[in-house]
C-alpha cells in the first residue's frame, strides 16, 4: 500500500513538473454538473494546466472544432451529445486527441465493442483530486516507447 501511494505522490509530481514546462498542456474539460467541471477545472489550473470548459457534448464539440487541445476530459452521460458519442464523433473526423471518460456507471460492453472507444482512459466517479490529477499525467505523459 505503502508503495501505492509513493508512486501516486511521484505520478503528481511528475504532473506538476510537466505543467510547468513552457507550453502548458490545454485541457477541455467537459461535464453537465457545474460543480464537477469546476472542481476538475480548479485542480488541473492549480497544476498549471490551460483550461476550456463545456457544458455538455455538443458545445464541446463545437469548441474541438475551433481550438487546439492536448486532452479532452469528458463526462459520459450528459444532454445533447453523450460523452461516448462525443469520442465517436471526435474518432470519426480522425482528431487524435488523447481521451478521459469520466462517469458514475462506466459503459463496458459499448467500450469494449468499438475500437475507437478501447484506447479511452476511464475514471470511474466519484474520484479524488490524487486520482485525477494521476490520469491526467499518465495520458499526457510520452509513452517509454516514444
Amino acid at each position: 500500500m505503502e508503495n501505492s501511494h509513493a508512486l501516486q505522490n511521484a505520478k503528481i509530481a511528475q504532473a506538476h513538473a510537466l505543467s510547468l514546462s513552457s507550453t502548458p498542456a490545454r485541457i477541455l474539460v467537459v461535464d453537465d454538473d457545474a460543480h464537477i467541471r469546476q472542481f476538475n477545472a480548479e485542480i488541473l489550473k492549480r497544476f498549471g494546466y490551460q483550461i476550456d470548459l463545456a457544458e455538455d457534448g455538443a458545445s464541446a464539440w463545437e469548441a474541438l472544432q475551433s481550438d487546439g487541445f492536448d486532452l479532452l476530459i469528458t463526462d459520459y452521460n450528459m444532454p445533447k451529445l453523450t460523452g461516448l458519442d462525443l469520442i465517436k464523433k471526435l474518432r470519426a473526423a480522425r482528431m487524435p486527441l488523447p481521451v478521459i471518460l469520466m462517469s458514475g456507471a462506466m459503459p463496458v460492453s459499448e467500450i469494449e465493442q468499438d475500437a475507437d472507444l478501447r484506447a479511452v482512459v476511464t475514471i470511474t466517479k466519484p474520484f479524488s483530486a490524487k486520482q485525477l490529477l494521476v490520469t491526467v499525467n499518465l495520458v499526457l505523459s510520452p509513452s517509454p516507447s516514444a
